[in-house]
């Protein structure tokens, strides 16, 4: 199912092993776009992410300024996260020799407040910020989340252990 529903988080617990995923993901893609979907949990503390899972840029124009993730995925994503009791909580993208501030596109297509919207600011040799943002409930703006990043690695075969 899908996550955040009601909570305002002000920040994002981020396992160190997801951060070195979305790296390697703007790096692969680069110059386009990469995204993906980030699983975890809520709980009074913000948001947990424990890991991303990439997904191919569906988007069929300007792949360097714009990503589409497909429903399709999205459902599968869905369905594998609750089979191990976790939820999607957000997504991530780059920002192909950009700064990791949300664009006025992210801004227009964003869909879910109260989610975590990673953004990775990547150039042609080097990966540099990664920010993190959540739509405003009223979705006129991102918020800016701190982010922690947690000491424990998760994969996506320890959780499917659980």
């Amino acid at each position: 199912m899908l996550g955040p529903t009601s909570v305002m988080a002000s920040r994002v617990n981020l396992e160190k092993d997801v951060a070195g995923t979305i790296a390697r993901h703007a790096m692969d893609t680069y110059p386009e776009e990469c995204c993906g979907i980030l699983v975890g949990s809520t709980n009074d503390e913000g948001i947990e992410v424990r890991f991303a899972v990439e997904v191919s840029n569906s988007s069929r124009t300007h792949r360097e300024q714009h990503y589409t993730i497909d429903a399709a995925t999205l459902h599968t994503v869905t369905r594998d996260a609750d089979r191990v009791g976790l939820d999607i909580v957000g997504f991530y993208h780059s920002h192909p020799d950009h700064p990791a501030r949300p664009s006025a596109t992210d801004l227009t297509e964003a869909t879910f407040p109260n989610y975590v919207y990673l953004i990775q600011s990547v150039t042609r040799d080097r990966v540099n910020e990664l920010t993190a943002w959540t739509l405003a409930a009223d979705r006129s703006r991102f918020l800016p989340l701190s982010i922690e990043y947690l000491t424990t690695p998760t994969t996506k075969a320890d959780l499917e252990k659980s």
